[in-house]
């Protein structure tokens, strides 16, 4: 399952430090956190997938990403390109973390928010938009996704965002090419608000970056 290849590749990349964009922070241990579930992406065939900030150290699980291990082919701002061959079939995504994060009520400690943008040519999937918020995300609550002047409502499970109108996505991916700012805004389980900032500095030459590895 296509979802479940992801995540082992996000894994590899979240626990090997591949790059500076990928490496999660280490957040106090002195207070409660605002932590995400262990459930995977939702089941829905459109559904994106969402990665998990906490991952265990090793890699990806034996026979699930098939040894494939994601290859850092660019460094482009904050977002870094990454390319893998999971069981025979070109994977490829672009991953960066927030530039700022805040908290309502103020600095509640909170795994890392990760924006991923995947290409996967076999499953005909291309420029596919997710955020893995940190935590778990409050049941029925309404998030956004802000970007070239524009909202984009976002439907939530566990810990991953996803475009409500998928029809939406192709304009909110050029939106993000041209913007230099992501401003995605959520609510947790407990009630918290959070609000984090993702620099688009170098998102467009990523995305080329990867549709030209993808197409080989």
């Amino acid at each position: 399952m296509w979802r479940v290849l992801i995540l082992a590749l996000m894994t590899v990349v979240m626990a090997g430090g591949i790059a500076d964009s990928a490496r999660a922070q280490t957040a106090p241990k002195s207070a409660p956190r605002e932590t995400a579930p262990k459930s995977a992406a939702p089941s829905n065939t459109t559904a994106k997938a969402a990665a998990k900030p906490e991952s265990k150290p090793g890699g990806p699980p034996a026979g699930v990403a098939g040894g494939a291990e994601p290859t850092l082919i660019g460094q482009f701002g904050t977002w870094g390109a990454y390319s893998a061959t999971p069981n025979g079939k070109k994977v490829c995504f672009a991953l960066a973390k927030p530039s700022s994060s805040k908290t309502n009520p103020p600095n509640r400690p909170r795994d890392p928010a990760y924006a991923f943008v995947s290409t996967r040519p076999a499953e005909k999937v291309n420029n596919e938009v997710s955020v893995m918020i940190g935590y778990a995300l409050k049941p029925g609550s309404e998030s956004t996704v802000e970007v070239g002047g524009a909202s984009y409502a976002m439907y939530t499970q566990g810990d991953g965002l996803w475009i409500k109108n998928a029809a939406e996505e192709e304009r909110m991916v050029e939106a993000m090419r041209k913007s230099a700012d992501l401003v995605v805004k959520g609510v947790s389980a407990k009630g918290t608000e959070t609000t984090d900032t993702f620099s688009l500095k170098g998102l467009s030459q990523a995305l080329d970056k990867i549709a030209q590895d993808c197409r080989r």
